[in-house]
């Protein structure tokens, strides 16, 4: 019997929805500061994903000036109906409620569809003729507490794009004072209406909990073994926590499986990959969804659907640059709103504009990033750049927020150049080692063992030199950052508050999972 390893997605993919049409699947994640925005896959098998674009890829679709990195995209949902495909989200703090369409999803998506609607957490249901939005938001008598929401339903006019008469409450969740009730979808199945939620915070009590009713607009009844997936119960020296967010998909083949979002913790409770998704099998019983049926616990390796595999999709290594567009793996931080990077001005090269945007600022500066996705990696680059003023520097960032973070840089320092590490903790930036270094063109390279991140530069690759091993990496976790994203790493350029004309060129960049 042929099995597959969990996580499907590995990495800060979180918040996963899946819709199915015909034999395809496809399946969206939140990206909240990061552009473009709402990274969108492709699957065969509900294995083997492959990136297929951003459903969000526009400055028009995508307003993220100012906001911090857990805010902007939150949880989307993805379906399809009468051959339109919906991609429905929250933009937290530049907009909120809207929806995109397509006819194909890797794109061109619509504009967005604002909605006035209150709350996080949209999703799409369509029944007998007619769309529905379920959503979540406070309590209408008052958040007494916090996290004291509902789910609610509103029909939703698809010609007009607008919501359209009386929003209704639905449920506030499997328990009494639940907080947070997020993420709900809504399905059909034989005679019920089922709601399946998120409850009680997206840590280490999440947990996943469903209701049915007979008519779309309840009552909901909980079902009497709420939550039907928790980790809760199981510790924290569990390996995987904070299990919750799913979304249900039936195969052609009549199968049903979830996919859902977990943390992997390492080096104590600490989650730098951030939150990850997951694929998990799904029986019915007595009318009821049983999620990882046998073990009731989110398992990391599960028997392959009864579907045609696809191969594995075998991820490249190290980017070249030699194509006129970035891979879909890379992105920035916040909306672009001029060009800071090249793969034409020197082809075969990332060209990097140094600008007076800093990493540690609100801003999107000269930073080109890619999510950490191993435990255990190597990153690595060529740097062609020579600092003409104290205030330029260029290398690698290691990234959780603006406020914890990594520069591994190359600066000019009275008459020498210098490669330095400093980490920035709640937003104070520390020098944690220099050293002169004298050369045009540097090589560097980041390893993580675990917590353990060691920084390297040289001449060449087969004369790396350590400038700082071993240096705790516990800042690049939401644990200590607080926040909903994981850990990126990428390259960056900065002329730290003042002009320049001064680029820095990067050949190749490469990322080995160990």
């Amino acid at each position: 019997m042929k099995t597959f390893q969990n996580p499907i997605l590995p990495g800060f993919y979180p918040d996963p929805s899946i819709c199915r049409v015909n034999e395809d699947y496809y399946l969206v994640t939140s990206s909240f500061a990061y552009y473009p925005g709402v990274p969108i896959f492709h699957s065969k098998d509900l294995v083997n994903w492959e990136q297929i674009g951003h459903v969000l890829d526009r400055p028009s679709q995508l307003p993220l000036e100012g906001q911090r990195q857990s805010q902007g995209i939150f949880a989307p949902t993805i379906r399809f109906h009468e051959g339109v495909f919906y991609m429905i989200t929250t933009n937290v703090g530049k907009g909120g409620n809207f929806f995109v369409t397509a006819t194909d999803p890797a794109g061109p998506w619509s504009d967005p569809y604002y909605l006035n609607a209150p709350g996080i957490d949209p999703s799409l249901f369509f029944d007998d003729g007619k769309a529905y939005y379920i959503g979540t938001r406070p309590a209408p008598e008052g958040e007494k507490y916090s996290g004291n929401w509902e789910v609610w339903l509103q029909e939703l006019d698809l010609e007009t794009k607008k919501l359209v008469g009386e929003p209704i409450g639905l449920w506030r969740g499997a328990l009494r004072d639940v907080i947070w009730p997020e993420g709900p979808h809504l399905y059909k199945v034989n005679d019920y209406y089922y709601l399946v939620i998120s409850e009680a915070g997206t840590g280490h009590h999440h947990a996943v909990s469903v209701a049915r009713s007979e008519t779309i607009t309840g009552p909901y009844v909980g079902n009497p073994g709420n939550p039907i997936l928790t980790h809760r119960h199981l510790g924290k020296d569990y390996p995987v926590v904070n299990v919750g967010h799913s979304d249900f998909v039936e195969t052609q083949n009549g199968e049903w499986w979830a996919v859902c979002l977990a943390s992997r913790i390492y080096g104590g409770y600490y989650r730098n990959l951030g939150r990850e998704t997951f694929l998990i099998p799904v029986t019915w019983e007595d009318g009821w969804p049983i999620m990882s049926p046998g073990t009731g616990k989110l398992e990391m390796t599960y028997p392959m659907p009864i579907l045609p595999e696809e191969k594995s999709l075998i991820p490249t290594m190290c980017d070249h640059f030699e194509d006129d567009q970035l891979d879909f793996k890379w992105n920035f931080l916040r909306t672009p709103k001029e060009e800071f990077y090249s793969l034409s001005e020197r082809p075969g090269n990332l060209s990097l504009k140094l600008r007076p945007e800093r990493i540690t600022e609100l801003v999107t500066p000269s930073f080109v990033g890619r999510r950490q996705q191993h435990i255990n990696f190597t990153a690595s680059t060529v740097m062609e750049f020579s600092p003409k003023k104290e205030n330029e520097e260029a290398g690698i960032v290691l990234l959780q927020s603006n406020e914890y973070n990594f520069k591994f840089v190359y600066f000019k320092k009275g008459n020498e150049q210098v490669m330095k590490l400093v980490k920035c903790t709640a937003g104070e930036e520390e020098v944690l080692m220099e050293s002169p270094v004298d050369t045009a063109k540097v090589y560097l390279k980041v390893t993580a063992h675990g917590q353990d991140y060691s920084f390297y530069y040289g001449e060449s690759t087969t004369n790396y030199r350590p400038l700082i091993e071993n240096v705790d990496g516990r800042i690049l976790s939401t644990d200590v950052a607080e926040g909903f994203v994981g850990t990126e790493l990428g390259l960056y350029a900065s002329s730290n508050g003042e002009n320049s004309n001064n680029t820095a060129y990067f050949d190749w960049f490469e990322y080995v999972g160990l």
